[in-house]
């Protein structure tokens, strides 16, 4: 359409956007197309998306008989392939799950359709979910929009290339260990990963069925702090009370998110497991900093056994059965790559695995921790380590309220890596992980680039345990002048409002 300024339409953020289309100075049709073009553009660019969703013309054309526009009325949303669209394949990057179609869709998608938005296309991920890279048979690599020799992260890699890029202003995925956070960090966006049940997961594929041990959660992705939290707005409503009765009816509360009180907040700079890059270190400092001078107050926050809650309870939790299940989703459609030795670990014996950890332990203590939590354990074992998770948990909100906190800020991995390089840095997602095991919401934020001075620095990267894991982190690191650095912010249980209320300071710092 000659008149449509497509530019002007795809330079508008969220809030604005939605305003013009509820108002009817825009037409869903132009921003639909707008957004189509774009996003095509992405996926040629980047191989980010697996399906255009064709009845979402359908949807844009019947949305002019809409009586009560909801609050995303006409935006155009991009949704991971592992939340059920009615009619597509949710493949988790399977060949085995290919020709299976969802029969229903998800709840949230069910909710984001009552809201007027309109899911328009299905985006990438690895194969099995459990990886924060963006990789298949099916589909192949997904490259990150701002560095082609860059992983646009994982698992929800597609979406944060897609929404990163500008092909899609909001976008939804999940996070069992990073997923959400990994793809926003690397692809220089904003995303909120909840508290594990605040928005339903009614529909939604999970990489390890039924594991409760580390708890996934589904969540927004976006350029910027507002638009999440109108998605979350939009999400948090009866809509979606009445669809899914597990998640607890909490609306989305304006009092908390609008408030200019200042904030207590708690920080680090490292987890003493994984050492951060230069950039990362410069991303917590700078930010503190800068939070200080807005007159906030920063308290230091001593984190404790990081490598203990890693292994014992992230590895373990997902891993619980020694592996088994997992390995059987991969029957037959193996990729070759660096979970050969992975797979070999727990196709073996239990003794086989002690033994070699014991063997191990003196050389590579991490690699021996691994070993040791991949070995399939008795109910018995299971309840206590769900019981010990627990416990784990109380004595971390007990710190935090010693120190009378109202928010964490922390570091976030980064820059992007090399491509290929997270299937064989597993041991990298430490700094995210830990918050799926407290199942405590956390949203990134994008705060700087990397310099050459940042670069210089990487020279002397040495990391903590100075194996082959640190020496690997170190080179996929390596020239990434420019690309950028995120932070992490963290709020109690089921404080998404707060949480966004703080991403929102450090953004406009």
């Amino acid at each position: 359409h000659p008149s449509v300024r497509v530019a002007s339409i795809l330079s508008l953020p969220l809030p604005e956007l939605s305003r013009k289309l509820r108002d009817g100075s825009l037409s869903p049709e132009h921003v639909f197309y707008a957004y189509v073009g774009k996003a095509l553009q992405l996926a040629i660019e980047t191989n980010c998306i697996t399906e255009y969703l064709e009845e979402s013309e359908t949807q844009m054309r019947k949305m002019k008989l809409t009586e009560k526009p909801g609050l995303l009325y006409g935006v155009p949303v991009s949704i991971k392939d592992s939340i059920d669209c009615q009619g597509h394949d949710s493949t988790l990057g399977f060949i085995k799950n290919l020709n299976k179609p969802a029969a229903e869709d998800s709840v949230v998608v069910q909710v984001l359709r009552r809201q007027g938005a309109i899911p328009f296309v299905k985006t990438n991920i690895p194969q099995s979910l459990i990886s924060y890279d963006c990789k298949n048979l099916l589909f192949g690599q997904t490259f990150n929009p701002l560095l082609y020799t860059r992983s646009p992260g994982g698992s929800s890699g597609g979406e944060g290339a897609l929404v990163g890029g500008g092909g899609s202003i909001l976008g939804f995925g999940t996070d069992v260990g990073g997923s959400l956070r990994f793809p926003a960090a690397f692809c220089g966006i904003c995303a909120l990963k909840p508290t594990g049940n605040r928005l339903s997961k009614r529909g939604i594929m999970a990489g390890v069925l039924g594991q409760k041990a580390v708890v996934a959660a589904v969540g927004p992705m976006a350029k910027d702090v507002e638009s999440l939290a109108l998605g979350m707005r939009a999400l948090l409503c009866e809509d979606m009370f009445n669809l899914d009765s597990t998640v607890p009816p909490l609306p989305f509360n304006e009092e908390v998110y609008s408030s200019t009180q200042p904030l207590r907040i708690g920080y680090y700079e490292t987890d003493f497991f994984t050492m951060p890059s230069p950039t990362m270190r410069r991303a917590v400092r700078e930010t503190k900093q800068l939070l200080e001078d807005a007159g906030h107050t920063l308290v230091p926050f001593e984190l404790m056994n990081v490598d203990y809650a890693i292994f014992n309870f992230c590895v373990r939790g997902l891993f619980t059965d020694g592996g088994a299940s997992f390995v059987k989703k991969f029957k037959g459609e193996l990729e070759k790559s660096s979970m050969g030795l992975f797979f070999w670990l727990a196709k073996s014996p239990n003794w086989l695995k002690i033994f070699l950890s014991w063997i191990a332990k003196p050389f590579v203590p991490r690699f021996s921790a691994i070993i040791r939590s991949m070995r399939a354990n008795t109910v018995d074992e299971v309840w206590s380590l769900h019981n010990e998770i627990e416990d784990f948990c109380h004595q971390f909100i007990a710190q935090w309220k010693k120190l009378n906190l109202d928010v964490m800020l922390c570091p976030m991995l980064g820059p992007a890596l090399g491509i290929g390089y997270p299937g064989k840095l597993s041991v990298a997602v430490s700094y995210t992980m830990l918050y799926n095991a407290l199942d405590f919401p956390v949203g990134v934020v994008p705060v700087t680039l990397v310099t050459d001075e940042d670069e210089e620095e990487l020279k002397g990267y040495q990391g903590y345990f100075r194996d082959w894991w640190d020496r690997t982190l170190a080179k996929a690191f390596r020239g990434s002048a420019g690309m950028p650095v995120a932070v992490q912010c963290v709020a109690l249980p089921w404080q998404e409002e707060l949480c966004l209320r703080f991403m929102k300071e450090v953004e406009t710092l």
